[in-house]
């Protein structure tokens, strides 16, 4: 049910058991959790229904976020892809990658994958990314990808937490003209 979706250097991929694990490590890491919401690692079973709930997601929308995979050794490097909760300003790239991948256009590859993925199969005018106002590095995947800084908002993500970001986003329009393929 989970297509496969492939790079240059990446494979973006559905979730397996194994996987777990894995991201369990990432999740814990303060920095990897420092601009998600919430803004604090995350323990076993928080990443439990984390991943869970990531991988629910396929069914309910039919569409998600794949596990992020480095073709040349399998490594995996975190997940990305389409996010919608319920409440949620729009159809959503988002991304989270461990701390060993940051800085070498991971991100931006895999982002670009599924932009153009969202866009193929989804009826939706526009695609968002969430990004809190100190992310620098997720600022620049989204601007890699086309997306360009709009509000900031304050998200209510459950449990008494606000979420405040800035809302990026590129249209079905701009993405037509300046990136997909003929």
């Amino acid at each position: 049910m989970i297509p496969r979706l492939e790079t240059e250097r990446l494979r973006l991929r559905e979730w397996r058991p194994e996987d777990f694990e894995t991201f369990v490590d990432i999740m814990a890491d303060p920095e990897v959790a420092r601009y998600l919401p919430g803004g604090h690692p995350m323990g076993r079973m928080d990443t439990w229904r984390f991943v869970t709930g990531m991988i629910g997601v396929w069914t309910m929308r039919g569409y998600g976020t794949w596990v992020v995979e480095r073709k040349s050794d399998g490594a995996v490097m975190g997940r990305i892809g389409l996010i919608h909760p319920d409440r949620w300003p729009g159809l959503e790239i988002g991304w989270t990658l461990g701390r060993a991948y940051w800085g070498k256009g991971y991100a931006t590859e895999a982002a670009k994958a599924s932009r153009d993925y969202a866009f193929l199969t989804q009826p939706v005018a526009e695609v968002i990314s969430t990004i809190h106002p100190d992310n620098k590095a997720s600022q620049g995947v989204a601007k890699n990808i086309g997306e360009s800084n709009g509000p900031r908002v304050d998200i209510d993500v459950g449990g008494g937490t606000v979420y405040t970001c800035d809302v990026w986003a590129i249209s079905r329009a701009d993405w037509e003209k300046r990136f997909r393929s003929s």
